[in-house]
């Protein structure tokens, strides 16, 4: 027999005695492998309490997982959640069938009271969804199972708003310590929580849907980006987001990562504070726009990252029209500041939070050079995000940048709740505004609601309230082998349909 014979022989004899011993040995069925993820956000949550902090984008992505909301938008519809159906018996009226069986994960039953609840303390302690919520007049919740909503006047954003209202046990949502581990109805629950950390969550085994496929998904916090990368290379961490443009061919081009961009609700934006001079006059605010060339600037500077803005809000949203662009003329920038009484220019500051967004020093730094090229000098104020939220509040500030979200993906959330009198942002009032915007918020009839936005919309561009710079792409990096990761608009990766293969 020769050597090439010999060795197929004592291989198949080798075969065999290994298929004879397996079957006496090997259990009929092994362990399945635990299914888990760890996850780098390029932002970790300061709070888990999203009914106080409803527009903090880290925390609404750990309650879409934890907490339920009545509804769910996708691609602009919405969809049954804790709710399974609703009706307008008039339209003053939202009368919403609850899903049955549902419990929290503790075993608590989820009845109509713990809806009202939640929506009366967001109410009551002025959360920013408060003002979404201020024609409603009265919440019934008698039948465990429906919830009745009155309100003083049509509220056709009322869905879109539900879509933010994440739901807590009504017993326990306004008790200390509640909110540092807070209990849902949603596919997971928390096991711990340590600030500027880790959050560690686990499937909810008693979920009304379909469970979540992950054992266990892990929040690291680790704020340097290049740090995150590294830990995404060497396997530290499963899942990245929010790759910096100036890293995301590189991350792109390793071959053990999957890299995937898509469009989202958020934005740039500069405001003008116009309760202080000059920007009282809409010719100096005109002229500071006419000052940059956004549509030169924000490709060198982002890329694939972001767009030259065609709205006060992104396109990805409903109610957003597509308007036209400032025509980037020096000349006439110079034009108006003279007629304005400007020609020689003027000094001001702009401020910004440390934690803006990616390039945010870059894009402050190529406004600022352009408009020291029309005579405007700008003093640059980098702040603590604490800080500048404060002095944002109190109108301190001649102007601003920063990143914005249209979180519920519908126009009122930004135009409805920014630019009215009420809200007083900016420095601005005008009743004709708040006007279309009531109206707006109002109206059951979507295309009557868009068109009312589009209107809006084009008022806050013409009369440069403020400067819309970019919309925003979001991404996502994550090591091959996960599967059924969807990055929606808002950001929010709905981690019940990932696995890890």
């Amino acid at each position: 027999m020769n050597t090439r014979n010999k060795l197929v022989t004592l291989t198949a004899i080798a075969a065999a005695v290994s298929l004879a011993l397996g079957g006496c040995s090997t259990p009929e069925s092994s362990e399945p492998v635990e299914q888990s993820l760890v996850f780098a956000p390029s932002a970790f949550p300061e709070t888990l309490d999203i009914q106080q902090f409803s527009a903090a984008e880290s925390t609404q992505l750990v309650a879409d997982q934890v907490l339920d909301a009545l509804v769910f938008q996708r691609d602009g519809e919405f969809e049954p959640r804790l709710a399974t159906s609703w009706e307008n018996p008039d339209p003053n009226t939202w009368i919403f069938t609850l899903r049955e069986g549902v419990e929290f994960s503790d075993g608590t039953p989820f009845t109509s009271a713990d809806v009202r609840a939640s929506m009366e303390r967001i109410i009551e302690i002025k959360s920013v969804l408060a003002p979404l919520l201020s024609t409603v007049t009265s919440i019934d919740d008698s039948d465990p199972g429906e919830l009745v909503i009155t309100t003083s006047a049509p509220l056709g954003t009322l869905l879109a708003t539900l879509s933010l209202v994440f739901v807590g046990k009504a017993e326990e949502i306004g008790t200390d310590g509640y909110w540092q581990k807070p209990i849902g109805t949603g596919p997971f629950k928390i096991d711990r929580y340590t600030t500027d950390d880790v959050l560690t969550l686990s499937r909810n085994e008693t979920y009304w849907g379909e469970p979540a496929k992950l054992d266990t998904l892990e929040f690291r916090s680790i704020p340097e980006a290049s740090s995150r990368i590294t830990a995404l290379e060497t396997g530290e961490v499963d899942l990245i987001t929010n790759v910096a443009p100036d890293q995301a061919n590189t991350v792109a081009s390793n071959d053990g990562v999957t890299f995937e961009v898509v469009p989202s609700f958020y934005y740039y934006l500069t405001w003008f504070n116009q309760q202080r001079e000059p920007f009282t006059d809409e010719r100096v605010r005109q002229a500071m726009w006419h000052a940059v060339d956004l549509e030169s600037i924000i490709p060198a500077l982002f890329g694939e990252a972001a767009a030259p803005g065609r709205a006060p809000l992104s396109s990805e949203v409903f109610g957003a029209p597509e308007l036209d662009p400032y025509e980037y003329d020096p000349e006439l920038a110079t034009e108006l500041l003279a007629d304005a009484g400007l020609e020689h220019g003027f000094r001001t500051t702009m401020m910004w939070p440390n934690d803006a967004g990616v390039n945010v020093k870059a894009l402050a730094q190529a406004m600022i050079s352009a408009w020291a090229e029309v005579g405007i000098t700008v003093e640059p104020i980098e702040m603590e995000r604490a800080n500048w939220t404060t002095d944002l509040n109190a109108l301190n500030w001649d102007m601003t940048l920063f990143v914005n979200s249209t979180a519920t993906g519908d126009a009122d959330y930004t135009l409805g709740r920014l630019y009215t009198c009420a809200a007083a942002r900016l420095g601005f009032c005008d009743p004709e505004i708040d006007g279309l915007l009531a109206e707006a918020k109002s109206s059951l009839d979507q295309d009557e609601r868009e068109a009312l936005y589009a209107e809006v919309s084009e008022y806050i561009w013409d009369n440069a309230l403020g400067i819309f710079p970019a919309e925003l792409t979001i991404n996502v990096a994550y090591r091959n082998g996960i599967q059924g990761l969807t990055l929606p608009p808002s950001g929010r990766i709905p981690f019940a349909l990932v696995s890890v293969g």
